[in-house]
């Protein structure tokens, strides 16, 4: 057995450590020179940022197990917060100390920033998914859903909608209900551990991928960083992979690539048109990443703040999280107006909003913005999306687009690799 996995993101390194965890030693081809893919490190005046802020919840159990393995014990790795869902001098929810669901249910009762008749039926609505199992007779917009729960103004402009932006990056209008409340059922609805906010002390690729391929290679495998894999195409015994201007010979292939760059590889392999079809057809939505970094000590009132009344969305301090002094990161998901302006113009908006939220600002020493235009996939109602399994034999996909309880988001993509890890380790 000879096993690629080809793409060095979060699916494709959760499937290579799960393939060493087992004493199977694959070789990863990931074509940049760094690791973790639309979740990686971004090096700027020698600082180490993130191309996207990703916020993981306790419920990725996952993710959490596979960071706690590649870096023997996950506590310094990950800050960890209580549930406090904070929109700046708008409205603040916060889990009370109790059992779930009663945890959320109280903190829907006592929440500030909404009338008391608008948060009974936000609890009323999360109890009513409760007694359908989270399971919907039919999917729908998630704004349709909040109408028909008859969700008050001040709550879904607050909480469900920003929840839903966060969650799946797609305007609720659009969005698919199904996924987002399965994303309240593993979230919210379950232990109180589940519902915790934890942000990563160090960037995304120092996270899980360096620290993977590091275990990868420890258990015999390989991690080949700058080799894109151009061609694919079946042999006798399995697979031949073009890439770096060589030819490589695998049994079976874990194809851990975006959707966008999915079609262009399996073209030579026919089998694959339906799958290809299905990718084709998707759509895409953005996230915007702001960095500034300010002269001295600029302290936020949490290390994570939601925003209202502008184009920024969440704001996060980053020297409460990971000791980068004066360093603020502004987070803008899903398509809309701030689309059509430079990065310099969008910067300079993003730093007047700051400054009309907490007080008077210095100007940046500098500012860096990072636009992933394909960030997901949008997650609209009734999506198809493609197995992990292939009519291919021996051929696997990987990656958060793939079919998933989950929006676009870690943990599916962790779900993913270890998926087309386990369906790997069957065929023996």
């Amino acid at each position: 057995m000879k096993v690629a996995v080809i793409g060095g993101g979060y699916a494709g390194m959760a499937a290579a450590v799960t393939l060493a965890e087992h004493g199977i030693a694959a070789a990863v081809f990931e074509a940049a020179p760094q690791l973790g893919g639309r979740a990686r490190r971004v090096v700027y005046h020698d600082t180490a940022l993130d191309n996207g802020l990703h916020i993981l919840v306790g419920a990725y159990r996952e993710t959490l197990r596979l960071i706690e393995l590649v870096n023997h014990g996950a506590g310094t790795a990950l800050l960890r917060l209580p549930l406090d869902w904070q929109v700046h001098g708008h409205f603040r929810l916060r889990a009370a100390p109790l059992p779930a669901p009663l945890h959320l249910a109280l903190g829907l009762l006592t929440a500030r920033g909404a009338d008391f008749g608008e948060r009974i039926a936000a609890a009323t609505f999360m109890r009513a998914m409760r007694k359908i199992n989270f399971h919907l007779p039919q999917d729908l917009p998630v704004s349709e859903l909040l109408r028909r729960h008859r969700q008050g103004a001040a709550v879904t402009r607050q909480l469900w909608h920003p929840l839903c932006i966060a969650a799946l990056n797609t305007p609720p209008d659009i969005a698919s209900a199904q996924v987002f409340v399965n994303v309240l059922r593993d979230s919210l609805n379950a232990s109180r551990a589940d519902s915790e906010i934890m942000l990563s002390r160090v960037d995304l690729s120092a996270l899980f991928p360096d620290p993977g391929a590091d275990y990868v290679r420890s258990r015999g495998g390989q991690v080949l960083t700058g080799h894109s894999v151009d061609a694919i195409a079946e042999n006798g015994e399995g697979f031949v992979l073009n890439a770096h201007g060589q030819q490589f010979h695998y049994t079976h292939i874990v194809c851990a690539l975006p959707p966008h760059r999915l079609t262009k590889l399996i073209a030579g392999l026919p089998a694959l048109g339906e799958t290809a079809a299905v990718v084709e057809r998707f759509r895409y939505q953005p996230i915007h990443t702001i960095y500034l970094k300010y002269p001295g000590r600029v302290a936020l009132p949490s290390p994570m703040l939601g925003l209202a009344g502008g184009l920024a969305q969440w704001v996060f301090d980053r020297e409460a999280i990971c000791g980068q002094k004066g360093l603020v990161a502004v987070v803008i998901s899903a398509e809309g107006p701030h689309q059509d302006m430079s990065q310099d113009e969008l910067a300079q908006r993003v730093h007047a909003e700051l400054g009309q939220h907490f007080g008077p600002l210095p100007a940046p020493l500098w500012q860096r913005v990072i636009a992933e235009k394909r960030a997901t996939f949008t997650c609209t109602v009734d999506l198809q999306r493609p197995a992990q399994h292939t009519p291919v034999r021996n051929f696997h996909l990987a990656g958060d687009y793939t079919e998933s309880d989950y929006p676009a988001t870690l943990e599916a993509a962790i779900r993913s690799g270890i998926s087309c890890a386990q369906q790997v380790i069957a065929s023996l």
